[in-house]
């Protein structure tokens, strides 16, 4: 499986005084095999180790067979509390590091660019919620698209992961 993190917004700016707008935004961290399928979380606030670790426990959950996982090298992936998830459980998630600054290696990155591409120039969303929703649906949506999620592993950068053990 391949995974990493994103944030979207809503085009919308909230009515906070000039200078401090901001839009709304929705983080996501999906999680795509060469098989076909999906796992994804969606969540508000930093990307944190227990962010992380509560994404490899919905893992661990929804997958009946170890999971191998490319990552790339957030310092997250390589934290403390990470490690120590991974050593609690023994064999059920093995992390693989991308090499740093090579985020076309990773499938999932054609994933954000797929939501980008298909959900936000439609989306309708005015608030962080209703991003999430949207977020959601989508990721649903392509769940039951096994091949399309295939598909992301067929450019020339990234099939290499067809080729690892266990994937």
């Amino acid at each position: 499986m391949a995974a990493d993190r994103s944030c979207r917004r809503t085009g919308v700016r909230t009515g906070a005084p000039t200078g401090a707008r901001r839009r709304p935004s929705t983080a996501i961290r999906p999680a795509i095999s060469p098989r076909g399928r999906m796992g994804f979380t969606v969540y508000r606030g930093s990307f944190t180790a227990e962010v992380f670790c509560d994404f490899l426990d919905r893992l661990n959950r929804q997958f009946d067979r170890p999971v191998h996982l490319v990552v790339d090298r957030h310092s997250v992936h390589r934290s403390k509390k990470v490690r120590t998830w991974l050593a609690d459980h023994p064999g059920r998630v093995t992390l693989h590091l991308l090499p740093a600054y090579a985020p076309e290696t990773n499938p999932d990155e054609l994933v954000n660019s797929d939501l980008k591409r298909t959900l936000l120039p439609a989306s309708r969303a005015r608030n962080a919620d209703q991003l999430a929703d949207e977020v959601r649906r989508f990721f649903r949506r392509r769940q039951k698209q096994p091949h399309i999620v295939r598909g992301y592993f067929q450019g020339p950068h990234v099939h290499y992961i067809t080729e690892m053990p266990g994937m």
